[in-house]
């Protein structure tokens, strides 16, 4: 153990056990899965990440070794662990930023300080950022820009979170807070969809979408959300390597669509009506034909109190399908229900408001300007 804790220091990682693990070191062969909660801090103290409290629940963090995960120091820290055992890593070691472009060694950084970037850290920005995605049940690549890792850190395009924005904006050395949790042999375990090639993710959607269905049918409507999602974010992954609107990206486009709207038909069982417009909204802006978008939308709309987007959105859908017709003046008739039940509740708020000791209200109009 002390000539691992050698290597890492030299490496520019400082390994603190806090807590022993049991057994054996695992030899960590390719392909071995290892789960584990980590919490990242900044060397001040300050937490980023927590996988026990990201997104409001617990949920630990699984890699599979040798897939090249974009962070790496979390492969390197890992395989020098114990199962059970929690240790602090400060990872410091930093390298040229024209040593990450062309991969040689520059002796001008010696000079040039400013030149130099945590190594070990470099990407943790986007990798934090996906996670973040993960938890709040988005596409982990939202957000995200088509282009490598290492071009991101040196755009100023927002990661959409301030701390990660300042962290990329000033790269510094991190702290990692691990407790392995588990250690799973080569085979033992059912591959997760990330850890999956091109082809086998490609092979699986059907599968998924198939198996979102049946759970949807069962009112199984959260696990069924979850396969959709699951679906959704495999294709964007894969549609991530095109570019937009060659072939292969509008096919793995075609895919997407229909297990987005069967996500965003549990969303509105749900009540998360705001993410289905914003869903349903990408859609027709690519599908102007889409029925199914516009329902999906002229129905949260009409949740949200949008009146008059809701019938926008159902007049489209009137257009495209007339056959609809019914279904449109029923779900319009219980948007008019709903308004008039809101608009009879506010008046007898203001009559409230401006009645005393029982006495009628002499004023009948309200100045708001």
């Amino acid at each position: 153990m002390e000539e691992e804790a050698r290597k890492l220091l030299e490496e520019g990682i400082i390994k603190k056990v806090t807590s022993p693990g049991k057994g054996e070191l695992s030899t960590f062969p390719n392909g071995t899965k290892v789960v584990f909660h980590y919490r990242t801090s900044l060397c001040d103290g300050k937490v980023l990440d927590d996988s026990r409290t990201m997104g409001g629940r617990s949920k630990p963090m699984e890699l599979i070794l040798g897939k090249k995960f974009k962070l790496a120091v979390w492969e390197r820290v890992v395989i020098t662990m114990k199962q059970g055992e929690v240790a602090e890593f400060t990872c410091d070691n930093k390298v040229s930023k024209l040593d990450i472009w062309n991969g040689v060694e520059i002796w001008l950084c010696l000079y040039l300080p400013f030149l130099l970037i945590p190594q070990h850290t470099a990407l943790y920005p986007l990798v934090s950022q996906s996670l973040r995605n993960i938890s709040a049940g988005k596409d982990p690549l939202e957000g995200q820009r088509h282009c490598c890792g290492i071009a991101q850190i040196h755009s100023h395009h927002s990661l959409g979170h301030k701390d990660l924005d300042q962290l990329q904006a000033n790269l510094q050395p991190l702290v990692f807070s691990i407790e392995l949790l588990e250690v799973l042999a080569p085979g033992s375990f059912q591959l997760d969809v990330w850890a999956m090639t091109d082809e086998e993710k490609l092979e699986l959607v059907p599968q998924i979408h198939e198996e979102g269905n049946m759970l949807f049918k069962k009112g199984e409507i959260k696990e069924a959300m979850e396969k959709y999602y699951n679906g959704v974010a495999c294709l964007k992954n894969l549609q991530m390597k095109e570019h937009p609107g060659d072939e292969v990206w509008v096919k793995l486009d075609h895919m997407i669509t229909p297990l987005l709207l069967n996500y965003c038909q549990c969303k509105l069982l749900q009540g998360q009506y705001y993410e289905v417009i914003e869903h349903c909204s990408s859609i027709v802006f690519k599908y102007e034909d889409n029925v199914k978008a516009y329902y999906k939308r002229a129905k949260a709309h009409a949740a949200v109190w949008n009146e008059v987007e809701a019938r926008a959105d159902f007049d489209k859908v009137l257009e495209l399908d007339p056959s609809l017709g019914p279904s449109i003046a029923k779900e319009l008739k219980a948007m008019e229900e709903r308004i008039r039940t809101k608009e009879k509740e506010e008046k007898g708020r203001y009559k409230d408001l401006f009645n005393y000791n029982g006495t009628p209200a002499t004023v009948t109009t309200v100045s708001l300007l």
